[in-house]
């Protein structure tokens, strides 16, 4: 069985230690950063499976070295670590390509679910055959989307979300079951995926003259192209 790699990027040295001692025997193996900086570097240079990454880091925050880690490409899944108490502050990380999120003070065990779930998600994405929808082409096997010829930076969470909407097209995917293939029966609020629906929009809409990506609104989401 490959060992699983996981980043963890954490000043709280006490929070870090008690993630070492709860995953030591799990059959994970973290990397450590204290800074944002230390954190990015580390992220870039190296393959991880999974980033922990804590939204108030010293050198570098959290938003910026996601925002950074996704600029890059890295399509590494993303779970922020935050004691804000603000909801938009969470978002704010969901908008930069964070894939999920857990406020702080957190449950071990589900901390464990949702990073199990991110990478198998993840993992789940290299396979054999592509997809495509008018002008919209996904390789399962590279994890990787273009419309137009034009690569798309997605996040694992957007990328699944897509390869949904693809394999559905032109008949709608009702905001439960994303929610469900995506969280599971720990589903968050509405605002989650509303965000990562206007991460892909400004992906898969934005830089095109047609807009491909539509609403139901209060059901769910379909693709639609006048070719």
């Amino acid at each position: 069985m490959t060992l699983q790699r996981v980043l963890l990027i954490e000043d709280n040295r006490e929070i870090a230690e008690m993630l070492f001692d709860f995953f030591e025997c799990s059959g994970l193996e973290l990397d450590y950063a204290d800074n944002g900086e230390l954190g990015l570097k580390l992220a870039l240079e190296n393959t991880f499976d999974l980033i922990l990454l804590d939204l108030m880091l010293p050198r570098i925050d959290g938003i910026t070295l996601c925002r950074r880690l996704r600029e890059s490409g890295d399509n590494t899944p993303i779970l922020m670590l935050t004691a804000m108490d603000s909801q938009k502050d969470e978002i704010q990380g969901l908008n930069v390509g964070a894939d999920d999120y857990l406020t702080k003070p957190f449950d071990l065990e589900i901390l464990q679910a949702r990073m199990q779930a991110l990478m198998r998600r993840h993992s789940g994405t290299v396979a054999a055959s592509d997809l495509q929808y008018a002008d919209i082409n996904l390789s399962q096997k590279t994890g990787k989307a273009y419309r137009q010829g034009k690569l798309l930076v997605l996040t694992p969470t957007t990328f699944t979300i897509l390869k949904m909407l693809i394999s559905a097209a032109p008949n709608l995917v009702t905001k439960d079951e994303i929610a469900f293939k995506i969280w599971g029966e720990e589903k968050p609020n509405n605002d989650v995926l509303r965000s990562h629906i206007y991460q892909l929009r400004s992906q898969l809409d934005k830089p095109f003259e047609t807009q491909i990506l539509k609403t139901r609104p209060k059901i769910g989401f379909y693709l639609e192209s006048d070719e």
